[in-house]
């Protein structure tokens, strides 16, 4: 009997275009168009040098050192500066203009002139002062011990660095990433539309549908089994087809751990249609108001998970975190991105426990209610 109405439901649901096009074809076009939308973000982020110019008169001529200095902070593809040398006239004319972010005047102490502060400004200044204290303990040193002149300057040559790099689990720093991840998320969610129609169809007093399936000889709990593993397996189908077409169509990483992402995927199809049959068990109204539910939830989630902005989600963690821990497309986010991400499964564990969490409490709550829910006729 199990595998006569899964094999019914299966062609049931498959014949439902609708469903079919909002869970699967939505999906693949939206990442297809946040694909066009977003492949060129993040090239124009690459470090270009700082134009600045110095005033070349006679006392940076003398200069010798501060001369080499900045002279060698100019050269290269990895330059620090595009330097200009200007008159002090055609200094300002440049600063006015636009055409530099800063000049500066050699002297004791140096002079750094600027219209406005920013980053840029900051790197230049950050730049003279680092010159400035090194140049002074140096001629403190040799002042007071001159035959210690070559050991100060190998020591000069191999500065010690105290910060270390650590990279994560494989993935590089990428904004553009947590869109594709906040999309699957929500195509997991839109696995609802099949848990609330699996559950719309036991109840008796939505649909004549329903009504015929209520006075057939079949326990109603397992006849919800059967079609719950017929709407998963669809849905699983969807999730990992549309995993494959942004992955090896639009070459979104996912990370060296496949195995766990598509675990991750496959709990997200379950905690998405068990939440649509959890929905449509409590939400006692008409299908097109069920829908409604889902999709509100499910573009709202989208929202604070940062779909639109990922500015939002990292407010929303920092402001109220506990949005993020309800919110199931927030989890699923943040899972797949620890994955790419993070060198140990510590947030992805976490992640996956509340989500799965919540799986088990909507499984429950539709038990509860579905097995009470009785109709004095039909």
């Amino acid at each position: 009997m199990f595998a006569h109405i899964f094999l019914n439901r299966l062609k049931c649901l498959l014949r439902d275009k609708e469903t079919i096009f909002w869970t699967f074809a939505f999906p693949l076009a939206l990442a297809l168009f946040f694909y066009l939308a977003l492949s060129n973000i993040g090239k124009g982020d690459a470090f270009q040098g700082i134009d600045i110019a110095v005033v070349n008169d006679s006392r940076y001529q003398e200069d010798q050192y501060f001369r080499t200095a900045l002279e060698e902070a100019s050269k290269g593809d990895d330059r620090l500066f595009n330097l200009t040398l200007a008159t002090g006239d055609e200094a300002k004319r440049l600063l006015d203009d636009n055409s530099i972010k800063g000049y500066i005047i050699d002297g004791t102490p140096m002079e750094l002139v600027v219209k406005e502060s920013g980053i840029h400004q900051s790197i230049i200044k950050s730049f003279l002062d680092n010159y400035s204290q090194t140049f002074g303990a140096v001629e403190t040193v040799l002042k007071s011990n001159p035959q210690k002149y070559q050991e100060v300057i190998e020591s000069l040559k191999d500065r010690k660095n105290y910060i270390k790099e650590v990279s994560g689990a494989g993935g590089k720093p990428d904004i553009v990433v947590n869109f594709f991840y906040t999309l699957i998320a929500m195509a997991c969610m839109y696995g609802s539309f099949f848990g609330m129609r699996e559950t719309t169809d036991i109840q008796a007093d939505i649909s004549p549908l329903a009504a015929r399936i209520n006075i057939a000889p079949v326990h109603k709990l397992k006849a919800f089994l059967s079609s719950m593993c017929a709407a998963l397996l669809i849905h699983f189908i969807e999730m990992l087809s549309l995993l494959a077409f942004v992955r090896y169509v639009l070459n979104i990483d996912f990370g060296p751990r496949a195995g766990l992402v598509l675990l991750t995927t496959i709990i997200g199809s379950i905690a998405g249609v068990f939440f649509g049959a959890f929905v449509s068990a409590v939400v006692k109204k008409s299908e097109g108001i069920k829908i409604a539910v889902l999709i509100g939830v499910s573009m709202l989630g989208s929202f604070l998970a940062g779909m639109m902005s990922t500015d939002i989600k990292y407010t929303i963690s920092r402001n109220a975190p506990i949005i993020s821990w309800i919110n199931p497309v927030n989890l699923l986010t943040d899972a797949f991105y620890s994955l790419y991400y993070l060198d140990n499964l510590y947030r992805y564990a976490l992640n996956i426990g509340v989500l799965s969490g919540f799986t088990v409490l909507f499984s429950a709550l539709i038990y509860l209610i579905v097995r009470r829910r009785k109709y004095a006729s039909l």
